[in-house]
């Protein structure tokens, strides 16, 4: 039996305890019945006492096991966080380096293309040039040849001595 089971056997054994008369509220009880109830407790105390101390440590293990799963999870927790703030940072970084190089590029292609831009207009001005020159000389050439052909079509003077 239990000890709670024991207690309420004793509380039965009171309730139903033979009230002397005159003396004052003393009764009258099974002795044999209470000493085999307290002897059954005395063997019962230290089962329930361990069981109690079992519970106890069980408790122990249980709260520690918690607290220790509670601080895996914790500095899981903390790691995970420090991992996506880094991720965060070489994105943020990545893409910062990204639109630098991006800038420099623009930079260099804008350089590049004003460059080919003037070297374009430089020959275009020279060949302009080497061209207006060779039309002033082709124009010059053909007024030449033009004025060689007047003359020769111009009727001959004789100088006939008459």
């Amino acid at each position: 039996m239990n000890m709670e089971m024991l207690i309420e056997e004793l509380q039965d054994i009171a309730d139903n305890a033979f009230t002397i008369p005159l003396s004052g509220g003393k009764t009258v009880v099974n002795a044999e019945r209470l000493k085999d109830i307290i002897d059954e407790m005395k063997e019962n105390i230290p089962q329930e006492i361990k069981q109690a101390k079992s519970i106890v440590a069980d408790r122990n293990n249980i709260l520690s096991s918690a607290k220790k799963e509670a601080e895996e999870i914790v500095q899981a927790a903390e790691a995970r966080a420090k991992d996506m703030t880094e991720r965060h940072e070489i994105t943020r970084n990545a893409r910062q380096s990204a639109e630098e190089i991006l800038n420099k590029a623009n930079e260099e292609a804008d350089k590049i293309r004003n460059a080919a831009n003037s070297y374009i207009e430089s020959i275009m001005k020279k060949a302009d040039e080497g061209l207006s020159a060779n039309l002033a000389q082709l124009q010059k050439t053909r007024q030449s040849l033009q004025a060689l052909q007047n003359k020769g079509t111009q009727p001959k003077r004789s100088t006939s001595k008459k």
